[in-house]
């Protein structure tokens, strides 16, 4: 019986199958492609919100301020952050405010410095009407076009509040190196002027902040001849804080009647024992400024010399103020936990007793000794030694709040560890040395360095 011959092909109805499917592959990545393209894109995660941080241990709460005759004050959102809040402070000044102000000494300087340095020069402090700060952009170290947007807000300002550029002052706060977009502050203004108000000092005071976390404010009444006057103040800053001056911004306004010579002369004369008496970490920044304003609106006579007797209250006030607010910066220091004051005697000279108390307030071995709790007095004197001024070392005591821990140059035979550690617990402490060999005094405030401090900086831009 013979075999049925072997199929060497396959019938018409399978070709067209296996054609179909050849065509269907081919076309797949075609479809595919067009299917994703008429599809709603997927939505992209939402950036991570930056973390809050935490208010400082040692902080302290903003106190009531009233408004100042001659000053309105209006604050709004220009955009420098990424997160939602108010970066735009703006102030606005009765005509005749004199002004007076004190200035970083810092090599690379900001263009808002050197705006103001230059302006009130000009002006001889005379007839300042406005006050523009920005928090979130330093515009340091941005060469000239840094210095033509300076001028651009300034400018700006002067024919909105009919005022000259000469008379308007600026101040920046932020990262060192961006240049200002002032496109940002100028399509704010018809809200601020709009939004201008006497009663603003707290939204002031929240609005300057960039790593601060709490804000800041300081208030006084004072009497002048019979008259009452009231000074308040802001100020902002919590990192990049050393005398000279530092990574601080502080603006201070009184109706009081005060010829601008006299301003300069209290501005510069109270900066020393407060603003230039702290220190956070020893790094002093490029946009550091202190304005004081005076609108004159209180009533009170036209004084012309810093010593008039008639000054006498003001002078206390003022430097009161101004000292309430140097030493919240160092409340608020990055990451501190603790509030420490350096009080250093018996140096050859004032000027001798200031370095060797900032040497201890710098000391990175000194802070984090602080921050750990301890009492290591070793690192106290080691401090005191490296500042290479004159000391006796047969005659060096140190003392942690009443607790004497050496005294003539050995450890103390009253040393008792466990009421050292007790001390070093508390939240506000005291150290006081004495060098024995003259009778220049000084006094500084510091904080701790803690992990706080590089958690804050080591993503300070992100």
């Amino acid at each position: 019986m013979s075999k049925s011959p072997k199929k060497t092909g396959s019938s018409p109805k399978a070709a067209a199958e296996r054609v179909g499917q050849t065509i269907e592959r081919a076309l797949d990545p075609l479809a595919s492609a067009l299917k994703r393209a008429t599809q709603a894109p997927a939505a992209k995660p939402a950036p991570a919100k930056k973390a809050a941080l935490k208010v400082a241990i040692n902080a302290v709460p903003l106190p009531d301020m009233p408004p100042i005759a001659g000053v309105e004050i209006a604050t709004a959102r220009a955009g420098f952050y990424k997160h939602e809040r108010e970066d735009l402070m703006v102030m606005r000044f009765a005509e005749g405010t004199n002004c007076a102000g004190v200035f970083t000494r810092h090599g690379v300087g900001s263009a808002p410095v050197d705006w103001c340095q230059k302006h009130l020069a000009m002006s001889k402090g005379e007839d300042i009407q406005a006050l523009v700060v920005n928090a979130g952009c330093a515009n340091s170290f941005t060469g000239k076009p840094g210095a033509d947007a300076a001028r651009r807000v300034a400018v700006a300002i002067s024919k909105r509040f009919d005022c000259r550029q000469r008379g308007v002052m600026l101040a920046s706060t932020g990262v060192i190196g961006v240049l200002l977009d002032d496109s940002k502050i100028l399509q704010k203004l018809p809200d601020i002027e709009a939004g201008l108000e006497a009663d603003a000092w707290a939204r002031a005071a929240k609005a300057i902040m960039t790593t601060d976390t709490f804000p800041k404010g300081a208030h006084a009444t004072a009497v002048i001849d019979g008259h009452t006057v009231q000074i308040c103040g802001i100020t902002k800053g919590s990192g990049m804080i050393a005398p000279d001056m530092a990574t601080m911004l502080a603006f201070i306004a009184t109706d009081a009647c005060i010829a601008p010579g006299a301003l300069q002369t209290l501005v510069s004369l109270y900066t020393r024992n407060t603003f230039n008496a702290v220190t956070v970490d020893g790094d002093r920044s490029t946009n550091d400024t202190c304005l004081l304003f005076a609108t004159g609106q209180a009533g009170a006579p036209k004084i012309h010399r810093a010593g008039d007797k008639r000054l006498a209250d003001f002078r206390d006030k003022l430097e009161s103020v101004m000292l309430d607010l140097a030493q919240q910066l160092v409340r608020d220091g990055e990451g501190a936990t603790k509030f420490i004051k350096v009080t250093v005697n018996g140096a050859e000279s004032a000027a001798s007793a200031r370095k060797i108390a900032r040497t201890i307030c710098e000391s990175p071995l000194v802070k984090t000794a602080f921050a750990g709790e301890d009492a290591n007095w070793g690192r106290i004197v080691m401090a005191i030694g490296r500042a290479d001024e004159p000391v006796n070392r047969e005659r060096i005591s140190v003392r942690f709040g009443d607790l004497v821990a050496a005294q003539d140059g050995l450890i103390s035979p009253t040393y008792d560890e466990d009421k050292m550690s007790a001390y070093m617990k508390h939240k506000e402490l005291a150290l006081s040395v004495d060098v024995g060999v003259g009778r220049g005094h000084a006094v500084m405030w510091t904080c701790d360095l803690t992990r706080g401090y590089i958690e804050i900086n080591g993503d300070y831009r992100s």
